[in-house]
């Protein structure tokens, strides 16, 4: 796909990847219900006819390809693969319908209504759909292997979407909703918000251990889970990751689910249990808002699916006495803005339970938005009378960001104190009536001394990950000196005596899934910012130990090498590659070039060309100071490797220092 020029990153790549996937996968369970018709002595009509289906067009791997193949796919109008003319592809699963009662015909109509095709090239399309036919959708080993790598796809999705990454929840935070909630077989489950359905599968995989019959079976299959995705592209997603994991006619709704006049959802519209993380930031049009009492209508989405989610909760028990109960995602706006937000939660203390408010910590959805969060817990055994307030607790010193997110575990302790209802260093309770007349939610942790801004921004974690950086500089320097003397003392001699350039190529070998690395100033290796070239083959083998650099830019650092396995691939073919001897180990020419001293010499050696180039003939010129001991050099290497973790160490510290300080003047000054 990235051959293509009409897709440009992985949020074109992944919507066209889906939808070809979801055909294979429709047709592929299409078969198994055909077969299972026929030995049941029923008729079966399929959801989709020749000659549109997978079988028929895609899965001869010699068949339609090039320019007739996209005129299939795009055209209005075409030739068909059976010869005949008539519709394209896409505009015969669009005008699909349910006449005769089946609904998976309006489901693949939905889906196509909101895709097209974005490739430009039929044969590069042929070779991703010949891909997908030797995938089999109708093994459960390979379903959970395709699930998996699915969840990992739509992470990657929301991080080439910047603002479109609303469509993602960590999972740490879907996987702890649920357990918390715990979901039982017979209950029917809720996302209004489905995005991509990371709650419902969530949810599904959680119903699924309870299975004991074929009836539960049945009743997980086709009636335990409910979603709302008016998107196009979310809900195309949504329905692929359900059926990956195991749902085989997902009911997910294609419209708005705030379309509806509160006062006309009854109880026949209710459900037992509702997980959600709602869009907020957003505004709604004054069409939508005007299906909201008066004196609660706001543009604000959070609070007007607040109002959704307490109207669609069941009123009476279930059979086993279960009270209808929810989990939902809200900004910390909900909690503290008055007008139409004040009147919300007063509707929510007054007739529900809020059993617990979990402030979530800075940047759990870093770095596509900043907004403080929490996760309300509340049920319909109200009115509210204390609440429990929680915090996971981060390690010290750990701030959140996208390379570092919020992990599972840290949450996993709150299950227990949620159910315990016990205050400790990371949980209080408030009464109700102590919430003054603003009925502000928005309540602290009282045990801490600062209003901080971030959970893990306080300035204890500050002194302890600055002990922590101390700690670490004074056993540095307990060797530096020493290392330093020896270093310097070494005899000098040039690299190309104790390197050698590697021109091996990837050749014939070449495969997609081989790791394309670049290298940059700031990190070493890294992910490349280009794609790979029309001829991969060229492309340089990198292995253990071979270290690599731009020609164009080493003045600024941009070296690499490559220190395990794990981090094996391939590189740019402008880009130099070299290999150590036996007396010279990588990582210490490594740290030698990026070091002031190496770039100097790199400069001395470029110095006068037009163009800033430093081929292996020239780096091979450099003389670098060689210990004959390669402990001496590992263990010099080692120690500039840890200044450099302290120096990141250090950065992040400088963050925490100003959330402090903005943290502590805002407690001391604010009203």
């Amino acid at each position: 796909m990235r051959k293509d020029k009409g897709l440009n990153g992985d949020l074109d790549r992944l919507p066209l990847l889906t939808w070809i996937m979801f055909l294979k996968f429709l047709d592929d369970l299409e078969l198994q219900r055909e077969q299972e018709a026929k030995l049941a002595g029923k008729r079966f009509r399929a959801a989709i006819e020749a000659p549109y289906r997978w079988r028929d067009w895609a899965s001869n791997p010699h068949g339609v390809t090039g320019d007739e193949l996209l005129t299939f796919i795009n055209q209005d109008e075409c030739v068909r693969p059976d010869g005949q003319r008539g519709l394209g592809l896409f505009a015969y699963l669009r005008g699909l319908t349910s006449a005769n009662g089946d609904e998976r015909r309006d489901v693949v109509a939905t889906v196509f209504r909101g895709v097209d095709n974005r490739m430009k090239s039929g044969y590069l399309l042929r070779d991703v759909v010949n891909k997908v036919a030797g995938l089999h959708f109708t093994a459960s080993e390979e379903l959970h292997t395709l699930g998996a790598l699915y969840e990992s796809m739509l992470r990657e999705m929301r991080d080439a979407a910047g603002d479109s990454g609303e469509f993602y929840t960590p999972r740490p935070v879907v996987r702890f909703m649920v357990d918390v909630i715990d979901p039982r077989l017979g209950e029917i489950v809720l996302d209004p918000a489905s995005g991509t359905g990371g709650f419902l599968v969530e949810a599904y995989k959680h119903l699924g251990t309870q299975v004991k019959t074929v009836q539960d079976r049945k009743f997980l299959q086709e009636r335990s889970l409910l979603g709302c995705e008016p998107k196009s592209l979310p809900y195309l997603l949504c329905q692929m990751n359900l059926l990956l994991h195991g749902l085989n006619f997902p009911n997910i709704d294609p419209g708005n689910a705030l379309r509806f006049r509160l006062t006309e959802i009854g109880e026949k519209d209710r459900v037992d249990v509702i997980l959600t993380n709602p869009p907020f930031g957003g505004e709604e049009e004054k069409g939508i808002q005007g299906n909201f009492p008066d004196d609660r209508q706001t543009s604000e989405t959070a609070l007007l699916f607040m109002q959704l989610i307490m109207r669609r909760l069941k009123r009476q028990t279930s059979s086993d006495g279960r009270v209808a109960r929810a989990a939902v995602v809200v900004p910390n706006g909900v909690l503290s803005s008055p007008g139409a937000a004040k009147r919300i939660r007063a509707d929510l203390l007054a007739d529900f339970n809020l059993t617990a408010v979990v402030r979530l910590p800075h940047n759990v959805f870093a770095p596509y938005t900043d907004v403080k969060t929490n996760i309300l817990f509340f049920d319909r055994s109200g009115p509210s009378t204390d609440i429990l307030y929680c915090e996971p607790q981060i390690p010290p010193g750990v701030t959140l960001s996208k390379t570092k997110p919020l992990q599972y575990e840290w949450l996993t302790t709150l299950t227990e104190v949620i159910a315990r209802r016990a205050a400790s260093d990371t949980s209080w309770l408030v009464r109700v009536d102590e919430l003054g007349a603003d009925l502000n939610l928005d309540v602290k942790n009282p045990r801490l001394t600062l209003g901080s801004i971030g959970d893990a921004d306080t300035l204890e974690c500050l002194a302890a990950s600055m002990n922590q950086l101390a700690l670490e500089a004074e056993s540095i320097a307990r060797v530096a000196s020493d290392l330093t003397s020896q270093v310097h003392a070494a005899p000098r001699r040039p690299l190309g005596l104790l390197t050698s350039e590697s021109d091996a190529r990837i050749g014939d070998d070449y495969r997609p899934d081989i790791a394309l690395i670049g290298v940059s100033a700031s990190d070493g290796l890294c992910a490349p910012k280009t794609a790979i070239g029309s001829n991969p083959k060229r492309y340089k083998l990198l292995k253990r130990g071979f270290l690599a650099y731009n020609p164009m830019r080493l003045n600024i650092g941009s070296i690499g090498f490559v220190r395990s396995s794990s981090e094996e691939g391939i590189t740019s073919p402008d880009y130099v590659v070299f290999v150590c001897g036996q007396s010279l180990l990588p990582e210490f020419v490594y740290h030698y070039l990026r070091s002031e001293p190496g770039r100097h010499a790199i400069n001395q050696k470029t110095k006068g060309s037009v163009r800033f180039r430093l081929y292996y003939d020239q780096l091979a010129s450099i003389e670098i100071p060689c210990p004959e001991d390669l402990e001496l050099q590992r263990r010099f290497a080692e120690a500039c490797t840890r200044l450099e973790q302290v120096r990141a160490s250090l950065s992040n510290c400088d963050g925490t220092a100003r959330r402090c300080l903005s943290a502590m003047t805002r407690a001391a000054f604010l009203d």
